[in-house]
């Protein structure tokens, strides 16, 4: 029996409630309307301010908003059976002819404990990051800058005229928020423009971003989220996948 129009606005939301996004696809079959019903469905509730409309779909209006982030000594004592998957898996990536660069974060700094030795050069702007990859024995380069206090992290002009030096085959990098709306957040806008440039000197971007992140925004964009592949560690929904390729370890 066909659901009432009250009766799938509950559905959608408690959808969202659950998944942070769904897409038009999944909530025809779940509410067994048509594509232009559902339209018409998200449309409304947007209009209430119950839900956001995006590309293909919608997501909650009220994720988490990040004013700052927390420590680095914080952020290395959450999520680590997660981060360590996805450090792990990122690592493999690595071949012997490839350029690398590294941002500072903190789920990036633990590939340094999985690479194996290798003949590939490697760019971080991240201090501690620089250092572990010295004491493994592999070729490395600091960008000079301004240092953060909390990520002991380089940013500013100086960073960013010194990353325009370099062309890499493969970035890593970590953020502090991931949504469909928005894309790739963090709090600290020079860290974000940092990140941002980074990418596009890379060919190929890997985001390697835990579940705790989704649904979350932070005050600066790095880029949309198809603009870089995802590294994670819970399957996404649907509404990811129309837009970047995702991998789950």
């Amino acid at each position: 029996m066909a659901l009432l129009a009250e009766q799938r606005a509950e559905v959608i939301l408690q959808e969202l409630e659950t998944h942070r996004a769904a897409s038009v696809t999944d909530l025809c079959q779940i509410t067994g309307a048509s594509e232009a019903t559902i339209r018409r469905d998200l449309n409304a509730l947007a209009k209430q301010g119950k839900l956001s409309k995006v590309h293909g779909g919608a997501v909650q209006v009220n994720g988490e908003f990040l004013a700052e982030d927390p420590e680095m000594s914080v952020k290395r004592a959450q999520h680590i059976p997660e981060k360590e998957r996805i450090a792990q898996y990122a690592a493999g990536l690595i071949q012997d002819e490839d350029i690398v660069f590294l941002d500072g974060g903190s789920t990036v700094m633990r590939m340094t404990e999985h690479l194996k030795p290798t003949k590939a050069l490697f760019v971080t702007n991240g201090v501690e990051c620089a250092f572990w990859l010295l004491e493994r024995g592999l070729r490395v380069y600091v960008l000079g800058g301004a240092l953060k206090r909390d990520t002991a992290a380089t940013v500013g002009a100086q960073a960013m005229d010194a990353l325009r030096r370099y062309n890499f085959t493969k970035a890593f990098l970590g953020a502090s928020g991931v949504t469909v709306e928005h894309g790739f957040t963090v709090s600290d806008p020079e860290d974000a423009a940092l990140k941002a440039l980074a990418a596009e000197r890379a060919r190929q971007v890997y985001m390697l971003v835990d579940s705790s992140k989704f649904g979350r925004s932070g005050a600066a964009v790095v880029f949309p989220a198809e603009e870089a592949a995802i590294v994670t560690d819970k399957p996404l929904g649907r509404e990811y996948l129309d837009y970047t390729s995702v991998v789950v370890v």
